[in-house]
């Protein structure tokens, strides 16, 4: 007789060959002892730098068609390596800044390459590179006027911004923009102009947001939204309730992150995904209003380092749930009409206020089963890739170890280190501290702020 196969359509067969592959790595885990365990859970720290390093000195023939995205190379290689506490050296670091100086238009921004179109997102990953290399050389290598002038001839009618002359606009575009303007310190009323109208119109019945009005809801463009209207103050202009709705449903049993309903979980939104949280944790009186109650932060602040059970968890979710329908609730102060005559916000500093502010609300994700997803599944001997069966790459890399710092600091203020219960592993494991509205690390930025605003 012949043995009995399970069918079902791709997506379920997909899901079922990755379930069987993460419960045999954490069954091959929990039958250790606990010794064996935490070698098992090493953060492979001078194997991955050495990966990084490697790939920003040369690349083979098959990056290629990567030709267009070079800024982001850059950003993938040098962002995990300062999150990691480490830094190229000298010579390295001259080097990218004069290609990334090769890179920049005469009319402003960054192209994917010298000669090549100006672009939003190279242009987000070239400022982010120079910050992240720091010093007076790279910063001073970004010209800020033509950086303006460029994200203004990007700004269109709708509110939202174009990725190139002549390109599509989305909510993507809205972030890259605003986010350099903000780091950079020339963000202003012209960039800002009826933005907070396009991006809450992306916000879907599920609570997520799209690339676009009337598209699927994605965890990458949800980083992007919230990020945006946080740098603009207008963050109430969204429905925090339903967003947090639709992010706790987000990570899975395996522990990461999926990026959209259905879809099967991807170690690059342990950070898109991950970020959004404790965004949101910051946001405690914006949700209180939206919800109708006194404080937000009198929910009960707890940390996923305790261990809550999941029954908790879900008590949390319907709290939610239950909340958001009372007349009293979210739907009235989301209605609320705008006074487009209202005085201009001082847009200055957003970026340090926020981080400045109080984590209030308790972790809305499960945070060691989220390290323990990227140290178990994603981490390889050398790079992290997007799920076990599939192969390292920079890209994943990169967003995973920003994940796995989002992890680590998830249930702390400014200034303040996590406790050891923060950290699956050795506290040697810790990372350095990521800036979840920019994606750089936080001494870089401070660096940046410095000089920035002071000019």
């Amino acid at each position: 007789m012949e043995s009995m196969v399970m069918k079902g359509p791709k997506t379920q067969e997909d899901q079922w060959m990755l379930n069987h592959k993460v419960y045999t790595i954490y069954s091959q885990f929990h039958s250790l002892p606990p010794n064996a365990q935490a070698a098992y859970l090493e953060l492979q720290r001078d194997n991955h730098i050495e990966y990084l390093t490697n790939g920003l000195k040369k690349l083979g023939p098959s990056f290629t068609v990567l030709d267009a995205n070079r800024p982001w190379l850059c950003y993938w290689i040098l962002h995990p390596i300062a999150v990691m506490g480490d830094c190229v050296d000298e010579e390295l670091a001259n080097n990218t800044i004069d290609f990334l100086r090769r890179c920049q238009d005469p009319d402003g921004g960054y192209g994917g390459g010298p000669g090549q179109l100006p672009h939003l997102a190279t242009t987000y990953a070239a400022v982010n590179s120079l910050i992240t290399l720091g010093g007076e050389k790279s910063l001073s290598s970004i010209d800020r006027g033509k950086v303006y002038s460029f994200l203004l001839r990007m700004k269109d009618a709708s509110g939202g911004f174009r990725m190139h002359d002549g390109g599509e606009f989305d909510v993507r575009a809205c972030y890259t923009a605003i986010s350099v303007a903000s780091v950079l310190n020339i963000l202003d009323d012209k960039l800002v102009k009826n933005l907070g109208d396009y991006i809450s119109s992306c916000q879907t019945d599920e609570g997520g947001i799209a690339g676009e009005p009337g598209s699927e809801a994605h965890g990458g463009y949800a980083f992007c939204g919230l990020a945006a209207l946080i740098l603009i103050d207008e963050v109430h202009r969204l429905d925090l309730p339903r967003l947090i709705d639709c992010l706790v449903f987000r990570q899975g049993w395996e522990g990461g992150f999926q990026g959209r309903t259905n879809k099967l979980v991807d170690g690059c939104y342990s950070f898109w995904q991950g970020a959004v949280a404790v965004m949101i944790q910051k946001l405690d009186s914006v949700l209180a209003q939206q919800l109708g109650v006194p404080n937000a932060g009198d929910w009960g602040y707890y940390s996923e380092s305790d261990h809550d059970s999941a029954a908790s968890d879900q008590s949390d979710v319907q709290e939610f749930a239950e909340r958001t329908s009372e007349p009293n609730g979210v739907a009235c102060n989301l209605n609320q009409e705008e006074d487009n005559d209202s005085p201009s916000v001082n847009l200055t500093d957003a970026g340090y206020n926020f981080i400045s502010k109080t984590t209030a609300i308790g972790s809305l994700f499960n945070s060691m089963l989220l390290q323990q997803y990227i140290l178990l599944c994603s981490q390889e001997e050398q790079g992290f890739r997007d799920k076990p069966g599939k192969r390292r790459d920079y890209y994943h890399t990169c967003y995973c170890l920003s994940g796995l710092s989002i992890c680590q600091y998830c249930s702390v203020d400014l200034n303040s280190p996590p406790f050891c219960r923060d950290v699956l592993g050795p506290y040697t494991f810790l990372l350095e501290q990521v800036h979840p509205l920019y994606g750089i690390v936080l001494d870089r930025y401070n660096e940046a702020r410095d000089i920035f605003s002071k000019s």
